[in-house]
This record gives C-alpha cells, structure tokens and sequence, in this order.
C-alpha cells in the first residue's frame, strides 16, 4: 500500500471523496441489492446508533417517501460487522466509516466495495477523567488508543497534533502503532482497546482517543469536555455510505446518498448537534 504522510493526511479531505476501493480475491455475494415494490424501493443500511442512525432516521421520516424510498436501519456497536455483514448480502448499505478505515478493511479483507462522498465529521478527541488540562499529564501516564489499525493510527496522529509524541517521518497513518514512535518526552504508556470501550474506561487511563460516535453514546461534550479536538475543517475523516461495488450505480443507492447530502440534512446536523461532535462534511 502506498505510504502516507501523516501531514498529506490531514491537510485535505478531496482526494478521498467518491473513491472506489476494491481488491483481489474478494469473495463476493449473491445478493441482489434494494428491493422495489410497489414503487417504493426498501434499502437495508447498516449504521452505528449515533449519530448515523439518527441522520439515517430523519432522513426515513421526512426525505425518504417523496424519493421513493423506505429505509430499514439496521445500528451496529462494532466496527467490524457491517463491512462483513455488506459483503455478506445481509444488507445493501452501510453508513458509519471513514476513508481510512475502510481503506484498511479492504485491503485486510479483500471487499469490492464502493464508497460515496462524506456526509459528516465527528471528531476524535482526547478525553480524560482525572486532568483539566493536557499540560498536567504526568511523566510514565498509561494513556489509551482504538486497537483496530486505522483508529490506531488515527488517534496517535492525536497524540501527535496535541505536541505529546512525534511519529517517526513518513509513517502511514493507516497502520502506525506506538512502535512508530520517534520522540516520547512524557514516556507515555500506550494501551490499545476496543473503541467502544475507551470512553467507558476513562477512569483506568490518564488520557484516551475517543472516536466522535462513541462520545456521543456516552455523553461526552466534545466542545466542553475535550482536552484536545481533531479539527473539523478539510479532515479526511468525513464518514460515508458504502456499497459493494457491483450496486454502486444502483438508482435508489445513489438517490440514497443524494438525500444525505441535502440542505435539509446539513440543517439536521447543524441544529441537532451543537455540541461540535457531528460536523457537515459538504
């Protein structure tokens, strides 16, 4: 995989959008995608509680019938299962990724999926329990990162951007891990769990990398509570729906992530989440 760098990662976030991502050896499904009856086109779409689901939510109850279309919103708490579950025809779509998650996943698991333009931003945040400020952390603090490779990687460019460790030059963010530390003048600890786990283990760590949809579940306020925020502007962590390739031109699909880049979902977002957490990404 072409390696890249972590500045190139977070000055711009065009180069990710509608991109195609798809790899040998995939193992394909059989199933045949959303379904029309009636002249009404049901599309089962896979999302995380928050805020995806709720964007998803609005979009049933007040966008979805004059297109044409009936939402069947299945929530997912893993980041594993709705890319498993989309390769499996299990569902058409899901909704809860980031351009470098997915990029991970494909290439780790060989999906043909298709990926839209983003929707939104949550920005990850480093959190904590104990200190009011970044500049009390202690030398040797046991701080907290995802596990999964991209969130990794993710939120030790968090690390980074808060001035606590320096990445080694170079390193792809995408698959860094606390090995790719070059300069650690606090002697942080780094632990890697579960993402959903971190926020509900705060008290265990001095600091931890919260993914935006996991501070939103458990209630965390990123503008007021955040020691450090991601920013928002150009990030290249929009979250997007995803297709298996072979649908990506389906019409009720694409009519689907139309509706999701409306103004009347921007407003949705813009009026439902004025905490910082979920941020229009178009």
């Amino acid at each position: 995989m072409t390696r890249i760098d972590r500045r190139t990662l977070f000055a711009s976030s065009a180069g990710l959008a509608a991109l195609t991502l798809s790899a040998c050896g995939a193992g394909g499904t059989s199933a045949d995608g959303p379904t029309e009856e009636g002249g009404v086109t049901t599309i089962t779409i896979g999302a995380s509680p928050k805020p995806h689901a709720e964007i998803l939510q609005y979009v049933q109850d007040n966008l979805a019938a004059d297109a044409g279309l009936e939402l069947s919103i299945t929530p997912y708490t893993d980041y594993q299962i709705p890319n498993q579950a989309l390769n499996d025809g299990e569902i058409d779509a899901n909704f809860y990724q980031t351009p470098n998650f997915l990029e991970q996943q494909v290439e780790e698991k060989g999906y043909e999926f298709h990926a839209f333009e983003g929707v939104h931003i949550e920005p990850m945040g480093l959190y904590s329990e104990s200190l009011s400020s970044l500049d009390d952390i202690a030398d040797g603090a046991e701080v907290a990162v995802a596990n999964d490779p991209a969130n990794t990687g993710r939120g030790l460019a968090l690390f980074e951007s808060a001035g606590l460790i320096t990445l080694t030059e170079g390193v792809d963010i995408v698959s860094a891990t606390p090995a790719d530390i070059a300069e650690n003048p606090k002697n942080l600890r780094f632990t890697t769990l579960e993402a959903a786990q971190i926020p509900r283990s705060l008290g265990d760590f001095a600091v931890g990398a919260v993914n935006g949809n996991y501070a939103l579940e458990a209630g965390l306020n990123p503008k007021e509570e955040a020691l450090f925020l991601e920013p928002g502007e150009d990030s290249p962590y929009a979250n997007l729906v995803v297709v298996r390739e072979a649908d990506k031109d389906n019409e009720a699909l694409v009519k689907l992530d139309e509706l999701l880049h409306s103004e009347e979902v921007k407003q949705f977002i813009l009026d439902t989440y004025t905490d910082g957490s979920v941020i229009p990404a178009f």
